[in-house]
């Protein structure tokens, strides 16, 4: 559903039938407290609710359920991995609240991973846009929860080893979380007729470069990024993609044609292309080439800490990018800073820092940004990215909690990093203050009341910032 959602072809996307169920109501006024109730009315509106949910009021019949499906899963239609546990009343998940990554109010139930048996006949090898390479089970194809596998991971040179794998063995897989395929053992009774031990390649099966292992690392990597295809074009991909430089009309089999067709070879030749280059190329119209050229000139408007997060720096996702933006406010100054320079930067260590001055010691990727500067890609951070920002929140460490009247929480997180405070998920004794609103976590409660954390209104953290 994910993968269909992102195509560029509505066409295709209508083709195959997405259906949406819901599985929460979120509002002011909702009809009821309770979460079941909600979803029964949410029905009567015409929209879709799973007619599997059951209200349960004893643990018997929670565990009654979960004995059901374990059996009965098997006869849906689609895959099912767990069963989701909610707390039924609005008000106790409000009072429960959340942890960092997850409500305290609900709980995910797994099933037990389904295995099968089936024979390794080779391994196969894959290489990311970042060099590393994996291993690839190809397998005789064997129904596991519901679909046929024939490919399963096999991670890295340590798993191979570890499972003592030879070609032709009897493999137990599983798929993790009954989503990725796996092989977790081998059946050493059935060793009559097997061929080699699996030993992993030294050299890329792509481009033929030697492949390293870095110390304290478990993947192998091919160090030719200049010249192996499959890193090439998955750094391509990665820089367009929506949350980089999010240029519309292109994706993964548009970027293939082209390098193909020997169009592109790096990020910044996409800044050179015509409508005439690519119109008369295999299914693209003259619109659909308009569309894109027409994506690849708006990128030039996405700011600086996109474009850093969209080369593809590695180690260097989101989160690092926008920090490492607001610290030196331009790629220049970022090239030409000290290994000293970068971790002085908040939550940038010593890997981080040398992967970054690695990047800029490669002269490719120097002649690569100054084509993108030719280009016209933004390259600093300007007044706009910058503007309203202080030190009044310098040096402190803030929780936020609660619900807000004035501004959402993730309005609240950016006010903090503009008037320069950092944003915490976990209450310690080094928590500057926490933003409270209402019905603020329990646990944090008692956490700031045990540790002497003061706890800041909304009204007063608008106060504070002015």
């Amino acid at each position: 559903a994910s993968g269909t959602l992102k195509l560029q072809n509505s066409a295709i996307v209508g083709s195959r039938k997405l259906d949406a169920y819901l599985y929460y109501l979120l509002g002011d006024n909702l009809p009821c407290d309770g979460h079941y109730e909600n979803l029964k009315e949410a029905e009567k509106w015409g929209f879709k609710i799973s007619d599997l949910t059951r209200k349960c009021k004893t643990l018997q019949e929670v565990f009654d359920f979960i004995k059901y499906w374990d059996v009965e899963r098997k006869n849906l239609p689609v895959a099912t991995d767990g069963i989701v546990l909610k707390v039924n009343s609005l008000r106790q998940q409000r009072n429960l609240g959340f942890t960092a990554k997850s409500p305290r109010w609900a709980i995910a139930y797994k099933f037990q991973a389904e295995q099968a048996l089936t024979r390794l006949n080779k391994v196969t090898y894959q290489v990311g846009r970042t060099g590393a390479v994996t291993p690839v089970a190809n397998l005789d194809p064997v129904q596991l929860s519901g679909t046929v596998v024939k490919r399963a991971s096999l991670h890295n040179a340590d798993i191979i080893e570890g499972l003592d794998l030879h070609i032709g063995d009897m493999v137990y897989v599983e798929k993790g979380g009954e989503i990725i395929p796996k092989i977790v053992g081998v059946d050493k009774n059935a060793r009559i007729m097997i061929g080699d031990k699996v030993k992993f390649i030294t050299y890329c099966p792509e481009c033929g470069s030697k492949l390293v292992r870095y110390e304290g690392e478990a993947a192998y990597y091919c160090t030719n990024d200049a010249a192996c295809p499959p890193q090439i074009k998955g750094k391509i991909e990665h820089f367009i993609s929506r949350r980089a430089m999010d240029i519309d009309g292109l994706g993964p089999e548009t970027v293939d044609q082209f390098y193909q067709e020997g169009l592109i070879r790096d990020v910044a030749d996409l800044y050179t292309l015509k409508t005439s280059d690519i119109i008369n190329l295999e299914r693209m119209g003259e619109k659909s080439a308009e569309n894109i050229i027409k994506g690849i000139e708006q990128s030039k408007e996405v700011p600086f800490e996109r474009v850093l997060f969209a080369l593809g720096i590695r180690f260097v996702g989101e989160t690092v990018a926008k920090k490492v933006a607001k610290s030196f406010k331009s790629m220049d100054a970022l090239a030409d800073a000290s290994l000293d320079d970068l971790i002085h930067v908040d939550e940038i260590g010593e890997k981080i820092a040398q992967s970054i001055l690695l990047y800029f010691a490669n002269p490719k990727n120097r002649d690569i940004i100054e084509r993108l500067r030719v280009a016209g890609v933004r390259l600093e951070a300007d007044e706009e990215d910058t503007s309203g920002h202080t030190d009044k929140l310098a040096g402190k460490s803030i929780v936020i909690s609660g619900v807000f009247a004035h501004h959402s929480r993730d309005e609240y997180k950016e006010l903090i990093e503009k008037h320069g405070g950092k944003n915490v998920g976990s209450i310690s004794s080094k928590t500057s203050f926490v933003l409270a609103g209402d019905n603020m976590g329990p646990s944090k409660l008692e956490q700031a009341q045990k540790l002497g954390v003061t706890i800041v209104s909304e009204e007063e953290f608008l106060q504070m910032i002015e």
